[in-house]
């Protein structure tokens, strides 16, 4: 159906800025400005770090639990209807917790957090994404999962002065609030799953091109294969196995060196400043591998970012007291602007694999599965150092998992299967 009218702005651009501030809000709330309530939680109820922390763990694990049921329901209602209602869940829990006075409180509201943000953050925003975009669907993609390290940028001083000014309650119930109060009016006004439902083209195309009928990559992509059929696959495990031993490894890499570099003699403030430039890498690499995956296939430019990552690793291994610091910038760039690709070559792979009518549903499994990773490397991590009294052994498993990742994900390849209408 040809446009009468030609926008200034391609539309697409617009939800490019609004699921990245989406995005800011899910993971600057959910997880970057989770370590500021640690001491006063402590020292208002008198509770363990480490019960404490146990929140955070809860966060990730329901997070990935129910992204595959968010994927459907995003499939079947369209993002539209998903995103409110998580900012709505996600709102509520940041209530729930604001009111809590014992642990099974406070672990039953990280509960309905974590599932607000799996319906507010990466898998219906990656689905709009997606659908509004092929030829620049990889930087699009790049620029929207970067506010994923922006809600660290922007929350963490928001929260803080909260904390200082009023107290742990007040900055619960503040950050809910913002939640709602921005996501849900917004999701309702701007989004829209596909461009057809404007009468647009993906990128701001002029004409749509005419779709083959004879199972090319272009009708798979249109199309697409359902969960039930990708999971006969090799490419669906084959890419989520690389994604759980690769989330498995980053994340414990992330969070373990902080505490081996005090360990060996180097201040706190050079680990944190570490850890601050490790974020700075991740966020910058988002948009650079979004931007690769409209280059070259997903699958190379995830193998370049997880020899990035396993080059940070090998750098940690040969750190010592006396390692000049440069070493310890180097480990963090290396790990951090790896870090960056797991998000844009994720969505990537799964779009140009299975296609676009069942992306919600198939991406929502690979990312359970890089979760579930993503949780369990910075326990194992802790376990490996308590049982053995350094992070050694912990770093050489991280390092040696990426055998597994990098040729996974390298023999990645679109199944021969018949795409079905969505």
């Amino acid at each position: 159906m040809p446009r009468t009218h030609e926008p200034r702005i391609f539309y697409g651009y617009y939800l490019v800025a609004v699921t990245f501030l989406f995005m800011l809000l899910s993971f600057g709330c959910g997880s970057f400005v989770f370590s500021l309530f640690v001491k006063p939680l402590e020292a208002s109820l008198g509770w363990a770090r480490g019960h404490v922390m146990v929140g955070f763990t809860i966060y990730f694990i329901v997070m990935g639990l129910t992204s595959p049921l968010i994927g459907r329901i995003v499939d079947r209602h369209g993002p539209r209807r998903v995103i409110p209602f998580g900012a709505l869940v996600m709102g509520l829990g940041f209530v729930l917790a604001s009111r809590t006075n014992d642990l099974a409180l406070y672990y039953a509201a990280y509960v309905v957090i974590g599932s607000g943000s799996a319906g507010m953050g990466i898998v219906p925003c990656s689905a709009v994404i997606s659908n509004w975009f092929k030829r620049r669907r990889g930087a699009a993609l790049g620029i929207m999962s970067a506010g994923m390290g922006a809600g660290g940028v922007v929350m963490a001083p928001v929260v803080a002065h909260l904390l200082v000014a009023f107290d742990w309650r007040t900055a619960y119930l503040a950050m809910g609030i913002i939640i709602c109060a921005v996501t849900i009016p917004l999701s309702l006004a701007f989004i829209r799953t596909r461009p057809a439902d404007m009468g647009l083209y993906p990128d701001g195309d002029t004409a749509d091109m005419e779709i083959p009928r004879d199972g090319s990559p272009s009708h798979v992509e249109q199309q697409g294969i359902s969960l039930r059929q990708a999971a006969t696959t090799t490419a669906i495990w084959l890419i989520g196995v690389s994604f759980f031993v690769s989330g498995f490894s980053n994340t414990g890499a992330l969070h373990a060196p902080v505490p081996f570099l005090e360990d060996i003699g180097f201040p706190t403030a050079t680990a944190a400043a570490a850890l601050g430039t490790l974020g700075l890498g991740s966020a910058t690499g988002k948009v650079f591998f979004g931007w690769l995956c409209d280059r070259i296939p997903p699958r190379r430019a995830s193998a370049i970012g997880l020899l990035l990552q396993l080059s940070g690793i090998l750098v940690l291994l040969t750190i010592r007291a006396d390692s000049p610091e440069a070493s310890i910038w180097a480990y963090a760039l290396l790990l951090g602007f790896g870090l960056g690709s797991w998000l844009p070559t994720m969505s990537m792979l799964v779009s140009t694999t299975f296609g676009l009518a069942y992306y919600g549903s198939v991406f929502g499994l690979i990312a359970f599965l890089e979760s579930a990773g993503t949780s369990l490397g910075p326990l194992f991590a802790g376990l490996m150092f308590d049982a053995t009294g350094t992070y050694y052994y912990a770093f050489v498993t991280f390092a040696a998992l990426y055998a597994i990742a990098i040729p996974a994900v390298l023999l990645v390849r679109r199944p021969h299967r018949t795409p079905t209408a969505g």
